[in-house]
């Protein structure tokens, strides 16, 4: 990766830097998962040292990325485990399930909506999640400002691009976002604080590298171009968020890997 900006979400990671940039670093200096942990906590922990370990090779400071843990479908109680073990961030997919599940959890967790966002859910999402990853057209960009002014709040928004191209995916075109971008910039009560994308499904993390990088370029380029620091990119999923990580993601989006193979009911 060849440039990186800082994410002004909170660190994940409460230790040093890896040997990168100081020799006393927690994550490469300490001894793997714990014992007597349970087994979503020492997933954790293998999560974290292996996103230290990518922002390693590719000369990034592991505070840069913020881990999201995706807890969709997930009961409450191994939500409680990721929050005792100290993952703050999580993620959720669909607004009514996390207003659901909330009031049960400790107080201080970061809520993200990472699905995608229907108009008629816009106002309870407003009121209660800290970002919003899958903002994937005008449209609706231009709604969650208009509630946002009514409500008197300025949520901050990720917009998704739809790098791969595929018809099953939401999100903007690259060249409909290159279109619409100083459109978008003049919407007065929302803050675009970058770019989100899903890359294709595919058992060989490589394979994502080309999207991941996409999506880095695009928002180096419409940077140049507006003047918006556009500093988050939110990429990554549990089978390539460590190259996601390498190309540049600072929002990583990890569920199955974390909580296991979810159970659909």
């Amino acid at each position: 990766m060849r440039n990186s900006q800082q994410s002004r979400s909170a660190n994940i990671f409460p230790g040093g830097f890896c040997s990168l940039f100081a020799r006393n670093c927690f994550y490469c200096t300490t001894e793997r998962s714990p014992k007597n942990v349970n087994k979503t906590s020492a997933n954790l922990v293998n999560i974290r040292e292996k996103i230290a370990e990518a922002a390693c090779r590719a000369g990034r400071r592991p505070a840069e990325i913020t881990l999201v843990a995706v807890s969709k479908t997930q009961s409450v109680e191994k939500i409680r485990e990721a929050a005792d073990a100290g993952q703050r961030v999580f993620g959720e997919n669909r607004v009514q399930e996390a207003l659901e599940k909330g009031p049960a959890l400790p107080q201080g967790l970061s809520w993200h909506l990472i699905g995608h966002l229907q108009t008629n859910k816009i106002r309870k999402a407003l009121n209660f999640f800290e970002l919003i990853h899958g903002v994937d057209s005008v449209h609706l960009t231009q709604a969650i400002d208009r509630i946002a002014a009514e409500m008197k709040l300025c949520p901050s928004i990720l917009l998704e691009v739809n790098v791969s191209g595929e018809n099953s995916k939401f999100g903007f075109a690259p060249a409909s976002l290159r279109a619409s971008i100083e459109e978008l910039m003049a919407l007065q009560h929302v803050r675009i604080e970058g770019l989100m994308t899903v890359a294709p499904l595919n058992s060989n993390p490589e394979s994502s590298r080309v999207y991941f990088a996409q999506l880095r370029e695009m928002r180096d380029q419409l940077t140049q171009r507006t003047h918006l620091p556009l500093p988050i990119l939110s990429m990554g999923m549990s089978g390539d968020y460590e190259v996601a990580v390498e190309e540049g993601a600072t929002l990583v989006r990890v569920g199955s890997a974390l909580f296991g193979e979810r159970r659909y009911v």
